[in-house]
């Protein structure tokens, strides 16, 4: 029977060691939850950032081609 309480009494001090480990390391998993939030935040902006700046430059893509077919025909107009 001592036996028994003596497992037990082992088992349980290893439980207790291994939950005031992992209490202790629980703030700095709450910071790098935050690193990581912020990061994905920050990605999320330059994601955006990244579409907008697509979208400019298709919009100036198209404005150099619509100035290429005027110079285009301005010098057919000048050749003829």
């Amino acid at each position: 029977m001592w036996v028994w309480i003596a497992v037990a009494a082992i088992a349980l001090i290893i439980l207790v060691t291994a939950a005031v480990r992992l209490l202790g390391r629980l703030p700095e998993l709450r910071r790098a939850a935050g690193r990581l939030q912020r990061r994905q935040e920050e990605a999320m902006r330059l994601q955006a950032g990244a579409a907008k700046l697509e979208q400019t430059l298709l919009g100036l893509q198209e404005r150099a081609e619509k100035a290429q077919e005027q110079v285009e025909r301005i010098q057919a107009g000048l050749v003829k």
